[in-house]
């Protein structure tokens, strides 16, 4: 979206150019010029002539005063200063008061303009403009862990205006993260609509770690800048979490991090993390034998995450209740590394089949739950997709 430039005064005006102010027309106040009879005797020492006219004062001059003292183009304000006094001598003008002072006070200008650029602070103003623009009740004004609500209850298409609600209240979508994209040239809506479904996706787990606790309507959604609002320096993007279906809301907040967990919980949903992401990169063709290569590259990438995973839970010292549910998850897992491992080597699509199945298998199995049940957590299973798709493209919204 754009921002008007702020409200101030309409000039400077071009040279030669300036408001016509109430000027008083007509005959002198005193009735008109009368001439006097000489005095008797006929004229005195010279014959009687016009009163001389004085000559006019340069327009350059003032131009150059008036600008010096705006200071908003003292470049402008100084050559016109210059070249008033050359025309001064060469025309007899008046001005040539006027001129040097607005030569002065332009040559002022310059040297504050210079200090202003050096220390940044052109940069700041128009940092103060925009964040004037992301006031209360704009979609930039959004902060991760607020809700909120849109005038259409929907989040597709391009939106401004929001309000806030408490998380505990209907609302429409939920920030978990946000990040800004790099400078230059505006890159696109495909590239930034690419940009955002990636790193909203990774990103999410920072926000609710437990993949297993999120209601299966929720999706995830974002806000990014449109070619508009690109000039004016927004580069931020906004990842929340809203529901699937855009008729429906959500009530109560997603949130599921470290600030509400204890140490065992945390420690576990870490290192699950590593197997959910290797997860996420699931080829996007539908089947194995469109593709086997690709998918023998992915079950590589999640025989590794499991060694992460695994690595993590046996470097952590279990409470007492913990302790055996995790020993015997972690036996579980690594036998599911394995069957990722040979997935990966598979010479042919039945043959990756055959150790997908297992590893599946041994992911699902009841140890995860046990584990899951002694460290108080959500014992519900997400719905892993075994046929291609990684995720599709999120909707988004453009702010």
């Amino acid at each position: 979206m754009s921002i008007p430039p702020p409200p101030g005064p309409q000039g400077p005006w071009p040279p030669g150019q300036y408001p016509q102010g109430q000027y008083f027309q007509g005959q002198y106040p005193h009735g008109p010029y009368q001439q006097q009879p000489l005095p008797p005797g006929g004229a005195w020492g010279q014959p009687y002539g016009a009163y001389p006219r004085q000559p006019p004062v340069s327009g350059l001059a003032v131009a150059a005063f008036v600008l010096g003292l705006l200071c908003c183009v003292p470049a402008i304000g100084l050559v016109l200063g210059l070249i008033a006094l050359t025309r001064i001598r060469k025309r007899g003008e008046r001005g040539k008061g006027l001129a040097v002072a607005g030569s002065v006070l332009s040559s002022v200008g310059l040297a504050l303009w210079a200090v202003t650029l050096s220390t940044g602070a052109v940069g700041d103003f128009w940092d103060g403009l925009r964040e004037a623009a992301r006031g209360e009740g704009t979609a930039y004004a959004l902060e991760k862990g607020q809700c909120f609500t849109t005038p259409s209850g929907s989040l597709r298409g391009v939106t401004y205006d929001v309000e806030r609600v408490r998380c505990k209240e209907e609302h429409d979508g939920e920030v978990f993260a946000s990040f800004d994209l790099p400078g230059g040239a505006f890159p696109g809506d495909e590239e930034i609509t690419r940009s955002a479904d990636e790193r909203c996706y990774a990103l999410q787990d920072t926000y609710a770690m437990d993949r297993w606790a999120l209601p299966t309507d929720v999706d995830v959604y974002y806000l990014t800048p449109t070619s508009e609002s690109w000039r004016t320096g927004d580069r931020e993007i906004t990842c929340l979490f809203g529901n699937a279906d855009e008729q429906a809301t959500l009530t109560g907040s997603l949130r599921n991090d470290g600030t509400g967990l204890d140490p065992d919980q945390h420690t576990y949903l870490v290192g699950e993390g590593f197997l959910n992401r290797a997860m996420d990169g699931i080829p996007a063709a539908e089947a194995v034998e469109d593709d086997l290569a690709g998918y023998r590259f992915w079950a590589g990438r999640v025989s590794e995450a499991l060694a992460q995973e695994t690595s993590t839970l046996r470097g952590h010292g279990w409470s007492a209740d913990a302790e055996e549910p995790v020993a015997d998850l972690v036996r579980d897992l690594e036998a599911a590394r394995e069957e990722w491992r040979l997935a990966s080597e598979a010479a042919d699509a039945d043959t990756y089949y055959e150790h997908l199945d297992k590893a599946y298998g041994l992911i699902e199995s009841d140890s995860t739950v046990t584990a899951r049940k002694a460290l108080a957590l959500d014992t519900t299973p997400p719905v892993y997709e075994e046929d291609g798709g990684g995720g599709g493209e999120t909707p988004g919204m453009e702010v």
